[in-house]
């Protein structure tokens, strides 16, 4: 019997509009997705870098690009969050202990926080007992310790606890650990449907 539920957050609450990003630095004249910018994405999601040294590792490709256009590219990925998903959210929180454990920066939950607004932002956070975010804790999917430290810091049990994300590679890391995941399938699947995945 689950108990206990670890949420992802972007693809799960959160829409991620990957294909906007990649247009938008396409027109900057940046191709984000060499080894050496993803080398600098996984530094920056566990805070081993700051934002400005971040950034600047897109803006060698062209110099001539302003930081704060590169910043506004990098956010093109946030999109909407439906409301329907926090009110799934609320509806849980009385029956589960929720936890939010997320590989991201300071860059887009900046970035997330102004376009939803402190309420709904307030609301979201408060259905969870603790929220990760990998550039706080220094750590990231689907690293065995990420995992582990959110289990040992709260005492959960992996046989009554619960997974959720869209990253094949983040739920077979918590299954190999004894959680029960779900991996969910963007655009085939919502959270919403859990009930339904018979898996509580």
């Amino acid at each position: 019997m689950i108990k206990n539920i670890v949420f992802d957050f972007g693809d799960i609450f959160v829409n991620l509009r990957k294909e906007a990003t990649a247009l938008a630095f396409d027109q900057l004249g940046i191709n984000p997705f060499t080894p050496e910018l993803d080398t600098l994405n996984k530094a920056y999601e566990i805070g081993a870098i700051s934002e400005m040294d971040f950034l600047s590792g897109f803006q060698k490709q062209n110099p001539a690009i302003d930081v704060l256009a590169i910043r506004n590219a990098w956010n093109q990925i946030i999109g909407d969050f439906p409301l329907y998903r926090l009110e799934f959210l609320q509806l849980l929180k009385p029956n589960y202990r929720l936890f939010l454990l997320s590989n991201t920066d300071s860059t887009h939950i900046s970035y997330f926080e102004h376009q939803v607004g402190l309420s709904f932002s307030r609301d979201f956070y408060s259905c969870f007992e603790k929220v990760y975010f990998s550039f706080e804790i220094g750590m990231r999917k689907p690293d065995a310790i990420c995992f582990q430290t959110v289990m040992a810091r709260h005492e959960l049990q992996a046989k009554y606890t619960l997974f959720v994300d869209d990253k094949k590679e983040n739920t077979d890391a918590a299954s190999a650990l004894g959680l029960s995941v779900w991996n969910l399938q963007v655009g085939q699947e919502d959270v919403v449907q859990l009930f339904e995945k018979n898996i509580l």
